[in-house]
């Protein structure tokens, strides 16, 4: 069960936000929005997204995973093939497949900023323990908990992983995840920003006291913004949807975006409309009405 009751119920339609200009750009978060909760990607779904990019409306992967989690929707890629992950920090070709993306642009964590954001967090929460996200290492302190289905590349303190001479110092660093085990996860994240300040960026995703530290300035909405400038398409054609913390500042970017009927509160906020949960297909939801009203 996630850590948020629903607040939209799934026989009700979504609340729709006025849209005066036509969408030209989706832009999904992954986990609790898209994909069920049993990481499944359902067949409307799938359906939606095709239907979506046959309608010339391109499909963007907006997710904190890093890009060796994208196999979950590799599959699902169409025209572009790109993603945004590692909730910004790095712009990833999926065509390759599972184990064989390719970086297209990456917006690293310098490390004396990383290692400026242990130092203050450490201070601010102690028992705080870390883990180093980098292109295609991952790196983690020996207490840091089993939270993810990863045997890590190395084990050492986060001040030895950030390291000149660390393993995988050539590298970029793309996030630092900082986890406590007893602090409530909301509080943990309004004391890390207010400790680190603009050192870096700090959000979160997981129902639990896990956080992700990005570089200055680098967010699911800053990379989108780039990619969208790119392909001259403005916030105002971008409909976007999420359901936690991390999603907040591509929710409010957006010209359309939807909450989830799981999402954290603040995402509610920061959203123009609500939809249904993401195991009642709620993005699906959303796009079959939208392309419906296209004509």
């Amino acid at each position: 069960m996630r850590e948020n009751e629903p607040v939209t119920s799934a026989t009700r339609q979504p609340q729709n936000p006025a849209a005066a200009v036509r969408p030209r750009l989706i832009a999904t978060d992954l986990d609790g929005t898209l994909l069920r909760d049993d990481k499944s990607v359902s067949p409307r779904t799938v359906a939606a997204l095709a239907a979506a990019e046959e309608a010339g409306v391109e499909v963007f992967f907006v997710t904190g995973r890093p890009a060796r989690w994208m196999d979950v929707v590799s599959d699902h890629v169409h025209g572009h093939g790109l993603a945004i992950c590692g909730n910004g920090a790095a712009v990833v070709d999926l065509h390759g497949g599972p184990g064989a993306h390719r970086f297209v642009k990456v917006r690293e964590l310098a490390r004396e900023n990383a290692l400026d954001a242990v130092r203050l967090l450490r201070e601010a929460a102690p028992g705080t323990a870390y883990a180093v996200e980098q292109t295609y290492g991952f790196y983690q302190e020996p207490h840091y908990p089993k939270l993810h289905m990863e045997i890590p590349d190395e084990l050492a303190p986060a001040e030895a992983l950030l390291a000149p001479d660390a393993p995988g110092a050539g590298e970029p660093v793309l996030k630092i995840l900082a986890y406590h085990p007893t602090i409530d996860p909301d509080a943990f994240l309004t004391l890390a920003r207010l400790a680190i300040g603009d050192r870096a960026n700090v959000t979160r995703s997981s129902p639990s006291a896990l956080l992700e530290i990005s570089g200055p300035g680098v967010s699911k909405a800053s990379t989108l913004a780039l990619c969208c400038a790119e392909r001259g398409i403005s916030h105002e054609e971008v409909v976007a949807f999420g359901d936690m913390p991390n999603d907040v500042e591509m929710l409010t970017w957006a010209g359309q975006s939807y909450a989830m009927g799981n999402a954290h509160p603040d995402v509610i906020a920061a959203a123009s409309g609500r939809t249904v949960a993401n195991n009642d297909d709620g993005v699906a939801v959303v796009i079959e009405r939208m392309l419906a009203e296209r004509g």
